[in-house]
């Protein structure tokens, strides 16, 4: 079963993300059991170069290929997806026009607006045909509702057709309230609770990054109806295994003296 058939059906998929542009870490990742990954464009030094590589590397070991854009532009959209890319991540979208924008730059005519070209989607330039019928069905847009004003707008951005699920952006969300981080507030508490609402009538699949390795949370957010859902991040897994190994370092040099 695809991906895409899998958000249709509302069923649950976890992935990563990826935030280093180095290929050997990529393969690790890719081989490493999760069902996709995201190539972050919006916070990382991954240029397009580095994107098209990454994805080769991720759809050549099984694993399901997608982008973060930079911004919802239909030249960062059409690069990602010309390099081969199953579908986008567009972030800070706030509005159901911005919602429809991503959609049209995802789609070529008639549905949408995106410029044909031939590259490592279509099999440089022999399998145009084939690519274009598989776009059609199988392509995935997953919009960042990490704005109160896209919290606020969430059932009209849903509604777009070409819509396939949302994913909440925590620490934007948090900091479009002025309180970047601050979980516990009773204003992000509200915010997250009105977008869990949404995902408890099932009109759609609601996504959410575990960005630290929390196992508590992980289940939490299954448990609240989360069905995408992107666990850590290669930078997050190597930053916080290495402070494990230091801190065990320290602790059994500090037993040694004693």
């Amino acid at each position: 079963m695809t991906l895409k058939q899998k958000l249709i059906n509302r069923e649950l998929t976890i992935g990563s993300w990826l935030s280093f542009s180095y290929p050997p870490i990529c393969e690790m990742m890719a081989k490493a059991g999760f069902e996709w990954l995201v190539v972050d464009m919006e916070h990382t030094a991954i240029d397009v170069g580095d994107a098209h590589h990454l994805i080769q590397i991720i759809d050549l070991s099984g694993c399901v290929p997608l982008v973060r854009v930079g911004s919802n532009e239909p030249l960062a959209i059409k690069r990602a997806m010309d390099a081969g890319a199953h579908g986008v991540v567009v972030p800070m979208i706030n509005t159901p026009q911005d919602a429809q924008m991503a959609v049209d730059a995802l789609y070529y005519p008639p549905r949408g607006t995106r410029g044909v070209g031939l590259a490592r989607a279509q099999k440089y330039g022999i399998g145009f045909d084939a690519y274009r019928k598989w776009a059609e069905h199988e392509t995935i847009l997953i919009v960042q509702i990490e704005h109160i004003d896209g919290v606020n707008n969430i059932d009209e951005i849903i509604s777009v057709e070409g819509v396939d699920g949302f994913l909440v952006g925590p620490y934007d969300l948090s900091a479009s309230l002025g309180r970047p981080g601050d979980w516990q507030h009773r204003s992000v508490v509200d915010a997250l609770e009105k977008v869990e609402s949404v995902i408890s009538q099932g009109a759609t699949v609601g996504g959410y990054h575990v960005v630290h390795k929390n196992d508590d949370e992980l289940r939490r957010r299954i448990a609240g109806g989360y069905k995408f859902i992107a666990y850590g991040s290669d930078m997050v897994f190597f930053a916080e295994k290495l402070q494990d190994e230091v801190n065990f370092l320290n602790q059994n040099l500090v037993l040694e003296k004693e």
